[in-house]
């Protein structure tokens, strides 16, 4: 942790030159990235948390970390020895990093960030908070590039063509969509900085960041218009001729702020939980900003048909793949050494020889933790805590796939022998969650993700248990793993669920230095029903993968319970059973077979 601190000397050094008396570093890009490319790892680098969710804050004497409940334990770790203190968000006891900032800043203060990564909602909450305080708010450079000799360079992989035949809609069908919307809002233009809203409005993908099938762009809509910032050796004849005929035009990337300064006059609609404060600043003073959210989020969410075909494809394959990887870990575990990276490694290749050329590569980092380790929400299996699995106790893999077809995520909980009573016990009572999410019916056009997060909890709650993530999250067409605006999660939002959407149902549960549980199914919210009371929506299973019948109590489960989950494990393997070996049919009908 030497260099951690070097590096904190030099940040300082470069904050007391510029009169700066606290420097926030988020884990953003310019794009507001979840996952960001290796060039903007910025809070990464000065803190070594190598997390994908926190904020660092710098001063003069100290230095905080931030981050949710999914990385206390890994961030206890790889903090240790770097002079930086963790704050565990979410928890009644820790103060906000403005509320510290306060209290260690002073009177006439200046707060600074890298105005280019930072989102303006963020700035909007920071001003609102410092300014009655005394303390300057003053977006500016970007310090850590200015120490960080070894910086990775601009991501540098082509854009490539999102066919229609999986999209289900051209480019420019989506565009007089959206300029349906524009002119129902009243605004002359639509700027985009999300990549993932672009990828799907320009029928565009790529390899920027890892595991999301997106690159490095930004976009301005006009009722006429439409312009792709892009770095222009990224963009291939072909790719620019189809955009073209879409009525697509291709401009540097760096240009954006140019054409923002351009404008002359019209209202210029922008997202400011997904723009930097920098794109703000870049906007003409001539035209007028209208705040509101990507109107391109709903359109993206509700699959259309011909995504919604493809992503059941692409779980077929995906079932496929699982269900010949537990068999293996199954028939292999206590004959051969298998170690948390081995079988996360046999799992892509499995994908790999599944999906053909359908499949792109993971969706994310998988999660493959064996006993305490799985008690670690977002662990990452390193060389040095790379754990051997035994033939006892739990083993937890999330993991999921990108295809041409459709994104998947799943996150199995796996008995590899003897259980005790309190694994069980933990496992159903999750397993309980996930069924009643599963089978809930609820009211259209009033139904959010708050409002039936709690199903999931409630068997746990009634043991004085919980788990500290949301519930679920929406999951994109051969995009992001993670998709806005939907979720289901105690924080609450105020997208309905409407049919179309899919998500994930994950209930966990998690015990320090012992266990991890966790069982995640991704789910197509459907119509069901049309009463005096109105329509009334579902949720159908897209992922095709057993659950471990090994590691349930059936004591503590109820009559439809059993009945749905027998159910489920039917479907499983009268569709998957056609494509595995006459042994893993055998395997899978037995892992399938009624639970009483």
């Amino acid at each position: 942790m030497v260099a951690i601190t070097k590096k904190l000397e030099q940040l300082r050094a470069l904050m007391k030159e510029k009169k700066i008396s606290a420097y926030i570093v988020p884990s953003d890009d310019p794009h507001q990235s979840e996952y960001v490319a290796p060039r903007w790892k910025s809070r990464e680098w000065i803190s070594g948390f190598t997390g994908s969710a926190g904020t660092v804050v710098i001063t003069a004497t100290e230095a905080g970390l931030w981050t949710d409940g999914r990385y206390f334990l890994q961030a206890e770790e790889q903090l240790k020895g770097s002079t930086i203190t963790l704050f565990k968000m979410g928890l009644p006891e820790t103060v906000s990093y403005m509320d510290w900032i306060a209290s260690k800043a002073g009177k006439k203060a200046v707060v600074s960030f890298d105005a280019s990564v930072m989102s303006v909602r963020s700035v909007e909450a920071m001003k609102e908070f410092f300014t009655p305080k005394n303390i300057t708010v003053q977006p500016g450079d970007d310090l850590i590039g200015k120490i960080w000799k070894d910086r990775p360079a601009f991501p540098s992989q082509k854009a490539l063509l999102h066919p229609v035949e999986f999209s289900g809609k051209s480019t420019s069908e989506k565009l007089a969509g959206l300029r349906a919307e524009m002119k129902k809002n009243g605004v002359d233009y639509h700027l985009f900085a999300a990549l993932d809203d672009i990828a799907w409005l320009y029928n565009i993908r790529g390899k920027d960041i890892e595991c999301n099938p997106v690159t490095m762009c930004f976009a301005l809509v006009g009722m006429k218009t439409a312009d792709l910032f892009i770095k222009k050796n990224k963009v291939a004849k072909k790719e620019t001729t189809e955009l073209g005929k879409q009525g697509v035009t291709i401009k540097e990337y760096d240009k954006i702020y140019e054409a923002l300064k351009g404008l002359t006059s019209g209202k210029v609609f922008i997202d400011p939980e997904r723009v930097s404060q920098s794109l703000l600043d870049a906007v003409s003073k001539k035209a007028k900003v209208v705040y509101g959210t990507n109107m391109t989020q709903i359109m993206k969410a509700v699959k259309n048909e011909c995504e919604i075909n493809g992503i059941k494809e692409a779980h077929r394959l995906d079932g496929i793949a699982m269900a010949k990887f537990l068999y293996w870990l199954d028939t292999t575990i206590g004959k051969e050494e298998i170690t948390e990276i081995s079988a996360s490694d046999k799992l892509e290749e499995i994908r790999k020889e599944v999906g053909g050329s359908s499949f792109v590569g993971l969706s994310f980092e998988t999660i493959s933790g064996y006993g305490r380790h799985g008690a670690i929400i977002h662990y990452s299996a390193t060389p040095e805590t790379n754990a051997t699995l035994k033939p006892e106790g739990l083993y937890l893999v999330d993991s999921g796939a990108q295809y041409l077809c459709g994104t998947t995520d799943i996150t199995r909980t796996v008995a590899l022998g003897h259980l005790t009573e309190e694994m069980k016990r933990a496992f159903t009572l999750v397993l309980k969650g996930h069924i009643r999410l599963a089978m809930i019916q609820f009211p259209q056009g009033f139904t959010t993700g708050g409002h039936i997060d709690a199903i999931a909890r409630m068997a746990l709650w009634q043991h004085g248990l919980n788990y500290n993530h949301g519930t679920g999250h929406g999951v994109g067409a051969y995009l992001n793993v993670h998709e806005g605006p939907m979720s289901i999660s105690p924080r609450g939002t105020t997208t309905k669920i409407v049919p179309g959407m899919v998500m994930s149902n994950e209930p966990g549960y998690y015990e320090p230095e012992k266990f991890g549980i966790r069982i995640e199914n991704l789910v197509l919210s459907v119509p069901r029903e049309e009463t005096q009371w109105g329509k009334f929506v579902g949720f159908e299973n897209l992922t095709l993968c057993p659950i471990d019948r090994r590691a349930i109590n059936v004591m503590f489960l109820d009559y439809d319970e059993v009945q749905y989950l027998d159910e489920y494990h039917r479907h499983v393997y009268e569709t998957l059973a056609p494509s595995l070996t006459k042994e893993e049919a055998e395997w899978l009908k037995d892992m399938t077979r009624p639970l009483v």
